[in-house]
């Protein structure tokens, strides 16, 4: 039995353009002292475990590579040729492995501080992944948060997966003090992991098989890519399974997955902001903000983005019009 740290890779990062692009996603951006967060994910777990593996599309692949060159653990390299969501993913990485070895399955971009308290919350899953129980991640919020997925729980026990709530219910949520921020990470053996997405997602497992047993040195057929159908995890398996846990976390976890999310870590590593909470990202031209508040103004070499940080979501709506004219600046 070996622990591996499975590092999800696929995405673009969409509320963070124009810094992510596809041609450099969120992960890949070095914004954190020099780093990129995928860097640190994999710093963050290389004491944890005894491999990594990453599951990325064949764009990115040359940079995984790259960041990892200086990390000295075994890396194994899963390509994607037509990313099929997070349940095939994570498929191809189990049936990589053996079914006693333990999956620790991170996203690539998030950001994670108090790393005694995350090595803390990895041992625990590790063991009761042994026990072949299927295990999620639950961070204790700070604040009624609607960006997040919601889990209610009693300990370790799971009682309800909630979708993304409005104010209102977020703040109900606080209130009962037994609702964890949902994180997107995993831990499970291997072989529990495929049994389980075989009894309650069959499709999914099956053709995934069927795409694995045909991949050639870890880059998996396109074409066979195209017939499995597009699930997350959360879905095919974790909200359905009767062997769920849920440690419940105190590290520091932000999945940056908008511009409000990453204005909150930029202030808090003394990045300007003025007296009307307005921030410039990416130049240091001197610029002023007249009549205007909680404004976030991003510049690149091709592209402006001016914010009002409460719309921070809408960024998506952007990227998804320049992806539907195929722009170059998507």
């Amino acid at each position: 039995m070996k622990t591996v740290n499975v590092i999800l890779s696929g995405g673009v990062g969409s509320r963070l353009w124009p810094l992510s692009r596809k041609s450099n996603p969120k992960q890949f951006l070095k914004l954190f002292s020099g780093k990129s967060l995928f860097q640190l994910t994999a710093e963050r777990n290389a004491s944890l475990v005894d491999e990594i593996m990453v599951v990325g599309n064949e764009e990115h692949i040359d940079w995984s590579k790259d960041f990892l060159k200086d990390l000295d653990l075994p890396k194994n390299y899963i390509i994607e040729s037509q990313p099929r969501n997070t349940a095939a993913a994570i498929a191809f990485a189990a049936f990589a492995m053996n079914p006693e070895d333990i999956m620790i399955v991170t996203p690539s971009d998030h950001l994670i501080e108090n790393q005694e308290e995350y090595d803390a919350a990895i041992k625990r899953a590790i063991d009761l992944a042994k026990n072949d129980f299927v295990v999620t991640f639950g961070i204790v919020p700070s604040k009624p948060e609607t960006g997040y997925g919601y889990i209610e729980h009693q300990r370790e026990n799971v009682l309800s997966f909630r979708e993304k709530p409005n104010l209102d219910t977020a703040q109900e949520f606080i209130e009962k003090g037994n609702f964890l921020w949902n994180s997107g990470m995993f831990c499970f053996k291997a072989g529990i992991l495929l049994e389980e997405l075989k009894n309650y997602q069959p499709d999914v497992y099956s053709a995934s098989k069927e795409a694995w047993n045909n991949a050639k040195d870890g880059v998996i057929d396109a074409g066979l890519s195209s017939r499995i159908p597009s699930i997350s995890i959360d879905y095919a398996v974790m909200e359905r399974s009767k062997k769920i846990k849920v440690v419940p976390a105190r590290f520091r976890w932000n999945d940056l997955g908008s511009y409000e999310s990453l204005y909150d870590y930029l202030k808090g590593e003394g990045h300007p902001v003025d007296n009307n909470g307005n921030m410039v990202i990416g130049t240091s031209i001197f610029s002023a903000f007249v009549g205007l508040s909680n404004t976030i103004v991003v510049v690149t070499d091709d592209a402006l983005l001016l914010l009002q940080k409460e719309y921070a979501q809408d960024v998506k709506k952007v990227y998804n019009q320049l992806e539907k004219y195929k722009s170059v600046l998507r």
